[in-house]
């Protein structure tokens, strides 16, 4: 089976280490999924940009105080 030899700062490994605590996980299977969870994240961005474009305009309609300028950004640049 494929493995990664990963090299950390004490700092960073310090942080790890609290983040896979405080998900009750072990360390080796908390980074294992950290691409997976990355990888569900950039999905869920995705398909919050597209539903949030399909329905601007009934927004717009709803509140529309809450309009922006029309400089308005379209789509996530930065997912």
């Amino acid at each position: 089976m494929p493995s990664l030899n990963i090299t950390f700062t004490e700092e960073e490994m310090a942080e790890v280490r609290a983040a896979a605590a405080a998900a009750g996980q072990s360390l080796k299977q908390y980074v294992h999924d950290l691409p997976l969870r990355e990888r569900q994240r950039k999905q869920f961005v995705r398909v919050a940009v597209e539903w949030g474009e399909q329905h601007r305009d009934e927004f717009d309609d709803a509140f529309p105080d809450e309009v922006p300028p029309a400089g308005r950004h379209q789509g996530a640049a930065a997912a």
